[in-house]
């Protein structure tokens, strides 16, 4: 079974500042890839080339909501990131249909 290298592409403020700024665009990926499989994979999926992809292990978090029945208690995963950064020129179009 081959695994799914590429989760998700991270949206936020920062993330859309590198992207914008420096070519830089950030995945969450699957905890045991590596940065050769995240580079195919960008470059399979998107049609660009990739300089050099940086990664970070971003750990868990407890999180708290206060409801009207009192306080509930929970976690985010901690989950692996991916910084790709393109070859000069080149861009990536999350929001291309809409």
């Amino acid at each position: 079974m081959a695994k799914r290298i590429l989760i998700k592409p991270i949206i936020s403020e920062k993330a859309e500042q590198l992207s914008e700024n420096h070519g830089q665009y950030s995945f969450v990926v699957d905890k045991k890839a590596n940065k050769i499989e995240i580079r195919k994979a960008v470059e399979a999926m998107y049609n660009v080339s990739v300089d050099s992809v940086n990664t970070a292990i971003m750990p868990a978090k407890a999180k708290k909501r206060f409801t009207r029945a009192g306080t509930q208690n929970g976690r985010i995963q901690a989950y692996k990131k991916a910084i790709v950064k393109l070859a000069a020129g080149e861009e990536i179009d999350f929001f291309g249909d809409i």
